[in-house]
């Protein structure tokens, strides 16, 4: 089982706005932002500030460009943390001297909101094949094939009619099948509600960019730590265990106390993670909900989606 420990040193970051044709680097500006990412259907979402931009840059960004990239890190481990459509852009002042442009970008909306499926499935055919249906209706909106696996269950007895959603059809798949699904980065993948996405755990440690302590609490094991785009959802880390700070037990009438186990290898699931950065402040930091790898989320988890799937 493989790993990995990196170090941390000297920020880095990248952030395109553009389209098809074009874009602008922004990173030499200062850039503040916010992402979120998590193993649930919702699309994720960014708020970017770029702050003193010239009036024209301005404005073609508020007119021209519908996309958003941005990379952050450290020098030789920067990576791929958002990437997104533009949804609105706001201007505004946050102080006498100091103006700034905000951006709030959605990952995949478009097709979670409008692919349709329309198409038939013949008698024998499996929940990987609704989902490769699915896929094909939301490339048509610019979402990508991620990692979408062989889900077994049961095959269809008889051929079936499928039209509606895109989205409910993977919902349907992947609940009819013990996983969860998601769009992740501008592609959607499929992680099976006990197993993770391929590749190797990221060590974490206080010499790797491990901040603080990890603590169990009833929406999982959340840990604080320098940015790392290896941070995946449906990825993995490596914790030592006695580094964990243990759940308090509520005594109170009523309290939920299920806390989730702790991995015997020390080995957690990323069910979320949510990007901070300032590149002219202190903000540079990653904040991971995460489970053992046999573990679901919590009942009490804030990312148990209302929509009908994790």
């Amino acid at each position: 089982m493989s790993q990995v420990a990196e170090l941390q040193y000297l920020r880095q970051c990248s952030l395109v706005v553009g389209n098809d044709g074009q874009g602008l680097e922004l990173a030499d500006l200062h850039v503040a932002f916010q992402t979120h990412h998590a193993d649930y259907e919702t699309p994720n979402h960014a708020d970017i500030r770029v702050y003193n931009l010239a009036e024209a840059t301005a404005r073609r960004i508020e007119k021209e460009f519908t996309k958003v990239v941005l990379q952050a890190g450290y020098q030789g481990n920067m990576g791929l943390i958002f990437d997104g459509t533009v949804r609105q852009v706001r201007r505004g002042r946050e102080n006498g001297k100091d103006t700034y442009l905000e951006i709030l970008a959605s990952d995949g909306d478009r097709a979670y909101n409008y692919a349709v499926v329309n198409s038939t499935l013949a008698a024998g055919s499996t929940a990987s094949d609704q989902v490769r249906t699915a896929q094909a209706a939301m490339a048509e909106h610019g979402v990508e094939t991620g990692h979408l696996p062989e889900l077994g269950g049961p095959a269809l007895p008889r051929g079936r009619v499928m039209y509606g959603m895109a989205r409910k059809t993977m919902r349907d798949a992947s609940q009819a099948t013990d996983s969860s699904w998601s769009i992740q980065n501008g592609a959607t993948q499929v992680v099976p509600t006990q197993g993770y996405l391929p590749g190797e755990a990221v060590v974490l440690t206080a010499q790797t960019g491990l901040i603080g302590q990890p603590e169990q609490t009833n929406e999982g094991i959340k840990v604080r730590a320098l940015i790392n785009s290896r941070f995946r959802v449906g990825g993995r880390i490596k914790l030592d265990n006695a580094s964990i700070k243990k759940f308090r037990t509520e005594i109170t009438v009523g309290a939920f106390n299920k806390a989730p186990r702790l991995d015997d290898d020390g080995l957690y699931r990323i069910l979320g993670v949510d990007f901070t950065g300032d590149t002219r402040g202190k903000d540079w930091y990653a904040d991971l909900i995460c489970v053992g790898i046999d573990d679901s989320a919590p009942v009490g988890s804030k990312l148990v989606d209302t929509n009908g799937g994790r």
